[in-house]
């Protein structure tokens, strides 16, 4: 028997507690001297799945962004199509195709302020997705790019030197 849809209030507060559990995960990335940016992926039935942080810098794997690993993480699914992915940054355009391959139909974006991702894309593909601007996202990221900004240009693909950015 299928759950009954969540009412607006139900997806308000799941939505809330799957973009904090993707800031844990920023945090953790950050704590292993990492690019701070967190995922998260569940339902309102099953609550969170799975989820992971961008582990470029950590494993030397240029596709470890958070959502890669978040759906890594989740492993083998035939419900993909009822699941919600939260992460604290929008998605890039690796990390989109990686939500449209799967079908995963929602997504929550911690925030877009530092870097705007493939926003357009998911769009396009008719993916429902809300963006939070929550300030902490907006901190963690902004204070990231102020200590780190050749790493962060490294991981958005800014050649060094390239002061057109």
């Amino acid at each position: 028997m299928q759950s009954p849809e969540p009412t607006d209030a139900e997806r308000e507060v799941f939505e809330r507690a799957l973009l904090d559990a993707a800031y844990e995960q920023a945090v953790k990335s950050l704590h292993e001297r990492g690019i701070p940016i967190g995922s998260a992926l569940g339902s309102p039935a099953l609550g969170v799945v799975a989820a992971g942080h961008n582990e470029r810098v950590q494993s030397g794997d240029t596709t470890a962004h958070a959502e890669v690993c978040c759906i890594r993480n989740a492993g083998r699914r035939r419900d993909w199509h009822t699941l919600t992915l939260a992460s604290t940054l929008s998605p890039c355009i690796m990390c989109t195709g990686a939500l449209l391959l799967h079908r995963i139909p929602r997504v929550v974006i911690g925030e877009h302020k530092t870097f705007m991702g493939a926003e357009d894309l998911l769009r396009s593909h008719r993916i429902h997705f809300r963006v939070v601007n929550d300030p902490r996202c907006i901190a963690l990221m902004e204070q990231f790019i102020h200590d780190r900004p050749d790493l962060w240009d490294e991981d958005i693909g800014i050649p060094p030197g390239d002061d057109a950015a």
